[in-house]
């Protein structure tokens, strides 16, 4: 078996890290941050008003998916992975995203690639709506290897406080839907790496169980949920919205959960896409392990009023076939099960 710990990745050691750091981030507190409303993103009321704006902050890089750009010498989609992986972050409070700024780092300044970069940064803000109003590229001689480079964003949306969505009102016999994915999005890809190697020559052969050639299937854009997402809760109420990015299905729903209730999760309700299923194999992960690793299929989670669950899907569909699934429902107890 090949899990994300023996690809190198100790999330243990991640949860360690904030529990540590934790007293000195509330130590820079003040009244304007309010931390109780969510965990998809951070808040700062712009007033003393109840009823006032909040502005809801967010920042994600695109992890080792970069080190696929590297070898196929393609830049110009990375850039919407790193937007996505932000606005679709604050979106699950109901914030609309306003500005965002990237963090460009390499070891030698290339023009071309710079723009190629930028081109899908632009090209994920435009989709989301919003600006794009600066950023820092910075030239780091001898601390990255040739032709190799990190990138990181910031986003920042507003939202009503009396509209925040943060799963408080979440109840038992609510139901979840699942908004597809576009495939691996911008989680596990030090695992994915382990499985498929960095051979460009191997992973630029089609693949007749992906119907693709393997390297666009592992480049394939995160999606945006921003105006899918802006759309629906103007029309319905919305309880609680989980992106599901690093620790998957396992991690990412119970994150929008009260306490004393759990999600339990139909895997059989849709079908899971083909890289899901060729990596399981591949890496020998058992289901729990997968569920806690990868989105599988699965990008985001929406908790709703069961009476109001199959207009919802009706109406996502409506918009986009097929992108929209009822996968389960809320329980009592904790976590998930799946």
């Amino acid at each position: 078996m090949i899990d994300y710990k023996s690809a190198g990745v100790d999330v243990e050691a991640g949860y360690e890290a904030v529990k540590l750091m934790k007293e000195y981030v509330k130590k820079t507190y003040n009244n304007n941050v309010l931390g109780d409303l969510g965990s998809f993103g951070g808040f700062y009321a712009l007033d003393d008003n109840p009823h006032g704006d909040v502005l809801v902050a967010g920042t994600d890089g695109v992890g080792t998916k970069l080190k696929y750009a590297f070898i196929s010498d393609k830049h110009d989609t990375i850039g919407i992975d790193c937007v996505a992986m932000c606005v679709n972050d604050i979106v699950c409070q109901g914030a609309r995203p306003l500005i965002f700024l990237d963090y460009l780092a390499q070891s030698k300044i290339n023009p071309v690639k710079v723009s190629e970069i930028v081109k899908g940064i632009s090209n994920g803000c435009f989709e989301s709506g919003c600006a794009l109003i600066g950023g820092e590229t910075a030239e780091m001689p001898g601390f990255y290897s040739d032709g190799e480079y990190d990138m990181a964003g910031f986003a920042v949306g507003i939202a009503n406080k009396d509209k925040i969505i943060n799963g408080s009102n979440i109840v038992e016999s609510d139901v979840l839907i699942g908004l597809k994915s576009s495939g691996i999005h911008s989680n596990g890809y030090s695992l994915v790496r382990k499985l498929f190697g960095e051979d460009l020559d191997n992973l630029s052969k089609y693949d007749e169980e992906l119907g693709e050639k393997t390297i666009d299937v592992l480049l394939t854009p995160t999606k945006l949920y921003v105006k899918t997402i802006l759309d629906l809760i103007e029309k319905f109420e919305v309880k609680g919205i989980a992106h599901i990015t690093g620790g998957g299905f396992i991690e990412n729903i119970p994150r929008i959960l009260p306490k004393g209730l759990a999600a339990k999760v139909d895997i059989n309700s849709y079908e899971v896409p083909k890289i899901f299923k060729l990596m399981q194999r591949l890496g020998d992960i058992p289901t729990q392990k997968i569920y806690n690793t990868f989105n599988m299929g699965i990008g985001m989670v929406l908790a709703v009023d069961k009476n109001l669950a199959e207009d919802i899907v009706k109406y996502l569909n409506t918009k986009e076939a097929d992108q929209a699934v009822i996968i389960g429902e809320v329980v009592k107890g904790e976590g998930v099960i799946l």
